[in-house]
């Protein structure tokens, strides 16, 4: 199964950045997309709506539902994934994409971001899935992914930003529990990460304009992900995917075209494990 027309996405924080490029990816499929997110109206520094993604997904070939949803209320969710159904006729891909950021050391994280950043990541994730189950039991090909690092348990991971760490990789822990659980009923899951920073308008707003020059576009992560949603769900599941090292292994081997400036040094993302060589040069294009 090379395409996802006529298959239902339903993907969390998909109004701009990483959300909205695999939206665009499935939508160049025919597929359907459910874009639940929190923005309705636009962020005085980040581009991006619900609705703007909504005719984004439409213009590229796809249906799309624009649904306000917030991860971390449980009747929001429901209601999203009931609508989901009602539109489509059912869910068959769930992406685990929202996310909360700071990176900061323990005396300077507040326990009001700390909350949060659990209520969305570890929290949120866990709440989409089990509120998809009902719907991905009766999918064809059914599919979790979150967008969360390998479980590659290390003090350098942790000790510059304990709080977002342990909510990051509390994603993952939900990917390694479910997987197990949900492999019974032939529903994969799985988690993606980049190797290299990826160009977003968070990402900048966080970290500055400068490393943007220094990262890959989102579409790697949408060709990474698309590449996963079309693989047997009943035999592939539990992994932990780097995004070039897993396109290398299905035959991509020009990674350029995703760098946002080709004569910048790309730089490597948090929790990238050691033991896993680039595929290709992260130096500056010559």
């Amino acid at each position: 199964m090379a395409s996802l027309a006529n298959k239902t996405l339903f993907i969390t924080g998909a109004s701009r950045g990483i959300g909205l490029a695999i939206a665009l990816r499935a939508a160049r499929d025919g597929a359907n997309v459910v874009i639940a997110a929190k923005t309705t109206e636009p962020h005085p520094k980040l581009p991006g709506t619900i609705h703007s993604a909504a005719e984004a997904v439409e213009a590229a070939g796809g249906r799309a539902l624009p649904v306000v949803m917030d991860v971390r209320e449980e009747a929001q969710v429901t209601a999203a994934f009931e609508a989901a159904a009602a539109t489509f006729g059912g869910v068959d891909i769930v992406v685990n994409n929202a996310s909360a950021i700071q990176l900061t050391r323990t005396p300077e994280t507040d326990m009001r971001r700390f909350d949060l950043m659990h209520q969305v990541n570890a929290r949120g994730t866990f709440l989409v899935s089990r509120t998809a189950l009902p719907y991905l039991e009766k999918a064809e090909n059914p599919h979790i992914l979150m967008l969360s690092p390998p479980l590659d348990i290390k003090e350098t991971w942790f000790a510059p930003h304990v709080a977002y760490s342990l909510a990051k990789y509390g994603m993952s822990l939900v990917a390694l529990g479910l997987a197990g659980e949900l492999r019974p009923k032939g529903i994969a899951v799985n988690a993606l990460w980049p190797r290299t920073t990826i160009a977003t308008s968070a990402i900048e707003f966080v970290v500055g304009e400068a490393l943007m020059k220094r990262s890959r576009t989102p579409e790697i992560i949408a060709d990474a992900a698309h590449l996963i949603f079309t693989k047997d769900a009943r035999a592939f599941t539990g992994n932990f995917l780097i995004d070039d090292t897993f396109l290398a292994a299905h035959g991509v081997t020009d990674f350029d075209r995703y760098r946002v400036d080709p004569t910048s040094a790309l730089q490597e993302d948090f929790f990238v494990p050691a033991d896993s060589p680039a595929p290709a040069s992260l130096g500056p294009k010559e």
